[in-house]
């Protein structure tokens, strides 16, 4: 069982960790996302810009073999023309290839390769295209680069044909010969426009791609730390909700180890130690000291139950505590027993205090149901001055005061001073008992 309980606590534990980490993990799964499409878009792009540095240095090559075929007829001249055309030939049939439904992906390596391209770069020309072939910039090259798919069979024919002239030896023709050598320059010419344009689009392209995969990344950047301030202010405040609920039930748990459930008031323990404590100090002036039985509680308990007992020994504690000095202290000491410390309160003052409670009680009548109570008390008193005197001395004087008035009839107050047979107060005439009743 107690297997179970850790497994299933080191569960929740494990489980309320991954809560917590989980946001941080995605917005870095996200960056990190962003971050790898950025590489690979601007990997892609940068194959484009170097294959079309091939392609062109490899279309002026192929004019300028094929122009010096034309003027001297070596069979080497024309198969460098041919080696040279394969290449801008191969990445037109890779573009063809891309283009068809379905994309022939296969057959669009195979002309990228041709094309001269790493074959490292291959992966990212193929998904550059097919996946952002709409994107502005690159259809602007893609146009750019189809443009060129005339001048690309024009130069191929031409080779051919000049080929088939110069079987029979070289061209003596010199008009001819121009001719041919003029239109040569203008397609390189041509080529070299479409090649600019082509190469300038990437440029721009790349350029709004950079500025544009960078401002994602800065918005994913700000969102995590943003993620990460809210996330820490949230486990700040998680921690000071849990610090103030653990201090709450601190202040709960210390007032309920000090005070009564039933009354409120403090219990004999606060009560004992506040006594020490007054008594550590005692030469600051008098302390005196009431202990306060009530004397029909019994009877109420008996006659109508413990809830009618518990209800008058909370109104009891409420009458007690009327009239208090903000130093003073109530305390209830268990079953029916209270007791009060009066801070600097001389000897006059606190019999006073004692009669004037005993008093209150003796008009107070408890109602419970349609029974009516007289309630009274014996009380004991005990004033210290001397700073000698320990916590044992002045609850055993009090007390035995308290006992001595319960002995002499009760309702009454008992004053501990040297002369333990003197009754300040009698009983209260059996006639206003009557009257009451």
């Amino acid at each position: 069982m107690f297997r179970r309980t850790a497994t299933s606590t080191k569960g929740r534990s494990f489980l309320h960790v991954i809560k917590l980490v989980s946001p941080f993990v995605m917005v870095v799964v996200l960056q990190a996302t962003i971050a790898g499409f950025s590489l690979e878009v601007m990997s892609s792009v940068r194959a484009y810009v170097a294959g079309e540095a091939m392609w062109s240095r490899s279309q002026k090559n192929a004019v300028y073999f094929l122009n010096l075929y034309l003027h001297s007829g070596e069979p080497g001249q024309f198969t460098h023309y041919q080696a040279s055309l394969a290449v801008p030939i191969g990445d037109e049939f890779a573009r063809w290839a891309l283009e068809r439904d379905p994309v022939d992906v296969e057959a669009a390596r195979v002309g990228f390769l041709q094309g001269g391209n790493h074959p490292d770069d291959v992966p990212g020309l193929i998904w550059l295209f097919r996946y952002f072939n709409r994107v502005s910039f690159l259809q602007e090259a893609i146009h750019e680069w189809a443009a060129t798919d005339p001048m690309l069979l024009e130069l191929s024919v031409f080779g051919e044909v000049i080929r088939s002239e110069l079987v029979h030896g070289p061209i003596e023709d010199r008009d001819r010969l121009r001719l041919l050598s003029s239109r040569l320059s203008e397609l390189n010419t041509q080529f070299t426009v479409h090649a600019k344009r082509f190469s300038t689009v990437l440029g721009e392209g790349s350029r709004a791609i950079k500025v544009t995969l960078t401002c994602i990344n800065i918005v994913a950047a700000a969102t995590l730390i943003l993620l990460l301030i809210w996330h820490t202010r949230r486990l700040m405040l998680q921690r000071q909700a849990f610090e103030d609920a653990l201090h709450a039930e601190k202040e709960r748990l210390a007032w309920q180890a000090s005070h009564d459930w039933l009354t409120g008031l403090s219990n004999r323990r606060a009560f004992e130690a506040r006594l020490q404590s007054m008594l550590d100090t005692t030469a600051a002036g008098s302390l005196g000291l009431i202990l306060l039985d009530l004397d029909q509680f019994k009877s109420v308990n008996d006659t109508c139950g413990h809830l009618a007992g518990d209800r008058l020994l909370c109104q009891v504690s409420r009458l007690l505590q009327q009239d208090r000095g903000p130093h003073d202290l109530v305390a209830r000491l268990g079953g029916d027993e209270f007791g009060l410390i009066l801070p600097q309160c001389s000897p006059s003052t606190t019999v006073d205090i004692a009669e004037r409670l005993r008093r209150s009680l003796e008009l107070f009548t408890f109602a419970w149901d349609d029974r009516c109570f007289a309630v009274t008390a014996s009380i004991g008193v005990a004033c210290i001055a001397d700073g000698n005197t320990t916590l044992e001395d002045a609850m055993r004087r009090a007390d035995a005061a308290c006992y001595r008035a319960k002995e002499k009839g009760r309702n009454r107050v008992q004053v501990d001073n040297g002369r333990p047979d003197v009754v300040v107060v009698a009983t209260r005439p059996r006639e206003a008992v009557a009257a009451r009743g």
